[in-house]
């Protein structure tokens, strides 16, 4: 008997994350909420257990609690690079396996290495020890997510420059929400307990509102909320369903805000936990000799990103674009295809001829098909 392939990569996949390192994430909505306190708490009760713990790094930014709670803690020296004349301390990667401890701590899972480090980003040097069987604890804010950007752009106003893809939460063995009120993180604020002094007054006024921060609570929450239902269904009985709600986007080489499409589909199906697809069609007008080369790095970054968000990215030929995505739907039992509002309406000799928009005709032709619109050109403004 021979398995199928889809089989046999689920096998794959089984035996590889068995052989993987774990990894545990302490979220919570800003900083100050106590994740580096309560990791590094962990982390003497595994020590006391018996467990063979290491700091690979932690950051406590003068915060004396914290600091406290590194005494009797193993740290790995980090390693120290110059950029632009300016001493940069970063995660030692090789020190750690080499090292090999049962168990890492790597606080502030977001951030972005310094030039010249192996990996661009933290959370890639913690994919690199899980793959090396050490397990690894660390920290990441709620902002931090790719999915939640314009989320978190229009609920505070700020921009957050540092994100992770989305399937390094998702494919966490354990997730812990540090949470405390929002009044009680202001006091910690002006108590000097998250910042230094000469930084409390700008946090207050600035990104620590109230109304910011509880914001920012509710996403935490919701995520966690998210999480746990994601993980109370059991993932083979999910893949083996044929059920029809798998989620698809469809992208365009010109689309304005690719990255709010395919964020906003992300969450739709990590709220359904379902699969999702992205889906290019090239017609002939887009070959790689007809668009131009921005055009072209436009698309490579949208498809990228894509991937990054988790979904399985297709890239078909034809002309006919609504056919094109109605079969792939049909083929990959989607249920839900979202996609931008329309570059420009239907020309009027095309809507006498009764041609509409590709919005128009996935709406008339997709039936038993759900179609999102999402008004894109609204976002990008």
């Amino acid at each position: 008997m021979t398995i199928p392939d889809h089989r046999a990569e689920s096998f794959l996949r089984m035996i590889r994350r068995a052989r993987r390192g774990r990894h545990k994430i302490y979220l919570g909505y800003a900083a100050g909420v106590g994740k580096t306190y309560q990791m590094l708490l962990e982390a003497h009760r595994l020590k006391a257990d018996g467990i063979d713990v290491a700091v690979g790094l932690v950051e406590t930014h003068g915060r004396a609690e914290t600091e406290a709670l590194l005494a009797g803690l193993e740290q790995i020296p980090r390693r120290k690079l110059t950029y632009r004349g300016i001493t940069i301390e970063e995660l030692d990667l090789a020190a750690v396996l080499a090292r090999r401890p049962a168990v890492a701590l790597v606080d502030e899972l977001a951030h972005t290495n310094a030039p010249g480090s192996g990996n661009d980003k933290r959370y890639q040097d913690v994919e690199d020890l899980q793959a090396a069987g050490i397990h690894v604890i660390s920290t990441l804010n709620i902002q931090h997510l790719e999915s939640l950007y314009e989320t978190v752009e229009r609920a505070t106003g700020v921009k957050v420059r540092e994100r992770i893809p989305d399937p390094v939460v998702l494919e966490a063995d354990q997730l812990v929400n540090v949470d405390i009120t929002t009044e009680d993180l202001r006091r910690r604020l002006e108590e000097g307990k998250v910042y230094t002094n000469e930084r409390i007054e700008t946090a207050l006024t600035h990104f620590f509102l109230p109304a910011n921060l509880e914001q920012l609570r509710e996403l935490a929450l919701r995520e966690l909320a998210a999480q746990i239902d994601a993980r109370r269904r059991d993932p083979q009985a999910d893949e083996s369903s044929a059920n029809s709600d798998q989620v698809m986007v469809c992208l365009s080489s010109r689309g304005p805000n690719s990255g709010a499409l395919l964020r906003y589909a992300s969450r739709l199906a990590g709220r359904l936990n379902r699969n999702w697809y992205a889906l290019y069609v090239q017609t002939a007008k887009e070959g790689p000799a007809a668009i131009d080369a921005a055009t072209q790095r436009m698309l490579a970054d949208t498809l990228t990103l894509a991937q990054q968000l988790g979904a399985t990215v297709f890239t078909y030929k034809g002309d006919d674009v609504v056919k094109t995505i109605l079969q792939f739907a049909r083929e990959h039992r989607v249920g839900h295809i979202v996609i931008g509002t329309p570059g420009r309406p239907p020309r009027l000799r095309q809507r006498l001829r009764g041609i509409g928009s590709i919005v128009d005709r996935l709406i008339q032709e997709g039936t038993g098909t759900t179609v999102v619109v999402l008004d894109t050109k609204r976002l990008a403004g």
